[in-house]
């Protein structure tokens, strides 16, 4: 055990140089490095620095009314493709029925119910046929829109993947949104509190919205909508969406001919297809974006357009690279309502940092005392090798960009303790060999021999507990975990080549026949 090759040497040297470079930055204080430092800042949570924190959740009964909308559009619209009479057709809350008045066509409508998929059970009662949400349509249908939204969520808050935002799942329709270090909860909720739910529709023309609003009804298949701008305006518009803001394949913010703010798009292959046939079809004819269930503009269409367009309006600089941002992230699948607001102010965790820092010190200062007074210089030894393993710790935490909450503080004091239990374990076996009158060089690596197949088993337990936290846990409990995993994994290499390494270089220089421990 004793015998240590040049290349271990140099291995241990080049990790521990490594683990120096990483953690520096946390001392110099430049969180993008500092000239060579390829490190940066670790990570600090919002127990620790202050941010905001929302509790949201999904209005998933609003997608299920746009569900059975559609529904009853789709029956509408193959109804009549099938050439079969119907009436009442109603769409309400949970359900959408309506009255066929031929009998004879039982089974071309449970074919085309069927069509519609799983999601769906047919109620048959003599002509009145009704489709509502089964239990598992509705059950998969909930879990696809918070999955759908947390990822959305998460491009609009972090589109460059540097923020580290914690969003995470709770129960069936909420979701915990964490950002550390953001001191604006006002802007985010901007960012979140719009479905950015973008169609292109067209307006129709067999009567303009004045007159169906003096009717009371419109023409079926059509919908009234107010204008964006607030004026009053009311658009007539076709119920059918041409195009969807899902075919969108980038959206910039930059200026119309007027050097107004605007919002340019591209389409992907498929919308820029389909949005060149609509308007080639439809010159002449006004053709109405849609955001989030308001007409933006509705310019009349001059000519066939393929894959490029602009949306513009009264907007400020502000509002359209917002708006570029979330029609990039991608419409939200629901409304998202806020239940919970809380903004957590950078005192409370510099209080934290501060605790944190003084019981990791005490911690250190108490370990160095008991190992040095137990062990004396071997002891001395274990301490060096003890705050090259915090370095270390230090460093991972930085080059993995994990985020440090006050809970992972607890485990990297945690680990001190457990940092030094396996030089515990060498030396007391060390002592046992000096006792029985072995040489000095025999005993030492007796006791390393003896030793290590313990520390490598008390060490793998503690670490299969921290990995199963971390995969079964969440939030506060992740946070220690990883500390505590990372910790583990660098106490054993501190503990088995650092201190072992500084006790070789001892024996190599002064050759001892005898000492006491």
């Amino acid at each position: 055990m004793l015998q240590f090759e040049l290349w271990k040497k140099l291995l241990v040297l080049l990790i521990a140089f490594v683990g120096i470079v990483y953690a520096l930055p946390n001392i110099v204080g430049n969180n993008d490095g500092a000239g060579f430092l390829p490190g940066k800042q670790i990570n600090l949570g919002l127990d620790l620095q202050g941010g905001s924190h929302l509790l949201l959740r999904v209005d998933v009964d609003a997608v299920k009314k746009e569900r059975l909308e559609d529904l009853g559009e789709s029956i509408r619209r193959d109804f009549r493709g099938k050439k079969i009479r119907f009436s009442d057709l109603n769409v309400g809350s949970d359900a959408v029925s309506l009255t066929v008045r031929d009998m004879d066509v039982n089974k071309i409508v449970q074919k085309i119910f069927t069509d519609y998929g799983n999601d769906f059970s047919t109620e048959n009662e003599g002509r009145v046929y009704k489709l509502v949400f089964n239990e598992v349509g509705f059950a998969a249908m909930q879990t696809r829109t918070v999955d759908q939204s947390i990822e959305i969520i998460r491009r609009r808050l972090d589109p460059d993947g540097t923020k580290e935002p914690i969003i995470q799942r709770q129960g069936l329709d909420r979701i915990l949104v964490q950002l550390p270090g953001v001191g604006d909860p006002e802007a985010v909720k901007r960012l979140l509190g719009r479905t950015a739910k973008l169609t292109f529709q067209l307006v129709d023309m067999q009567m303009t919205a004045a007159e169906a609003t003096q009717r009371g009804r419109t023409p079926a298949g059509t919908m009234l909508m107010d204008s964006e701008n607030d004026d009053g305006r009311k658009y007539l518009i076709e119920k059918r969406v041409m195009v969807s803001g899902e075919m969108l394949d980038g959206a910039t913010a930059n200026f119309d001919q007027n050097n107004r703010p605007a919002v340019s798009f591209t389409l992907n292959s498929n919308g820029a297809r389909r949005f060149g046939k609509v308007t080639g079809e439809n010159i002449g004819r006004p053709f109405a974006i849609i955001l989030d269930g308001k007409v933006v503009s509705a310019p009349t269409i001059q000519s066939q357009i393929f894959g490029n367009g602009q949306i513009t309006g009264d907007f400020s600089v502000a509002e359209t690279n917002e708006l570029a941002l979330v029609l990039r992230a991608g419409a939200l699948p629901a409304p998202l309502i806020i239940l919970e607001e809380r903004s957590i102010g950078p005192g409370l965790g510099a209080d934290s940092i501060a605790a944190g820092k003084f019981a990791t010190i005490i911690g250190l200062v108490l370990v160095a005392i008991y190992m040095v007074l137990s062990y004396g210089f071997f002891g001395g030894l274990a301490v060096g090798a003890l705050t090259v393993n915090i370095i270390l710790i230090i460093a991972a935490l930085s080059a993995l960009q994990a985020t440090l909450t006050l809970p992972g503080i607890a485990g990297i004091v945690l680990t001190m303790g457990m940092a030094v239990d396996a030089n515990v374990l060498v030396f007391e076996r060390i002592r046992e060999e000096l006792a029985k009158g072995r040489s000095a060089i025999a005993a030492i690596e007796s006791g390393y021999q003896r030793a290590i197949s313990t520390i490598i088993d008390s060490n793998l337990t503690t670490l299969f507990a921290a990995l199963f936290l971390y995969i079964f846990g969440s939030g506060p409990i992740k946070g220690f975990a990883v500390t505590l995993g990372i910790g583990i994994t660098t106490s054993m290499f501190t503990a088995v080549m650092v201190t072992r390494l500084f006790i070789v270089i001892w024996v190599e220089r002064k050759r001892p026949t005898k000492f006491v421990l």
